[in-house]
């Protein structure tokens, strides 16, 4: 599974962003149910909301920009071209930071503290499972122009930049 000839075809066999953030939400709203948590601080849920509609907002921007590029949205799929526009520009990586930023405002929202931990392991886990392997695919796919977009443009987001 995944030997460095694959990459230049397809990053994954397994579409893991998707599963990973789904069985993250599905964790946390069990979890809450057999041991609730306490409310974080006042005026968390409007957070939340915000945080959510942030999230969806980013991950909309980010999708409609990969169309406008005819680009594949699929985690598993060949890359057919190599995005760097907003929202791009800002993070190599916005979906899956949008779908962060819905966990944990799912978490602030809902009064569920289970969403900001699981928020945390299903980023690292998506880092490890796909985002390594969709950036050597890159790599392999694009070559100068993906090398220098990476130096420029950080893997998931920095402020001030």
């Amino acid at each position: 599974m995944g030997q460095p000839q694959d990459r230049a075809d397809r990053p994954n066999r397994v579409p893991w962003p998707p599963l990973i953030y789904g069985a993250a939400a599905i964790l946390a709203v069990a979890l809450g149910w057999l041991w609730p948590t306490p409310n974080l601080f006042p005026g968390e849920r409007v957070l939340g909301v915000a945080a959510m509609l942030a999230g969806i907002g980013l991950d909309g921007a980010a999708m409609l920009t990969m169309h406008r590029h005819h680009a594949n949205i699929l985690p598993h799929r060949a890359a057919t071209a190599l995005v760097t526009t907003w929202p791009f520009s800002i993070s190599r990586n916005p979906i899956y930071l949008g779908n962060t930023i819905l966990l944990v405002g799912a978490g602030l929202a809902f009064g569920d503290a289970w969403f900001l931990p699981l928020a945390l392991i299903a980023a690292l886990v998506t880092a490890r499972l796909a985002i390594a392997r969709e950036e050597s695919h890159l790599a392999a796919r694009f070559g100068p122009a993906w090398a220098a977009y990476a130096r420029r443009t950080p893997r998931w987001v920095w402020p001030g930049r």
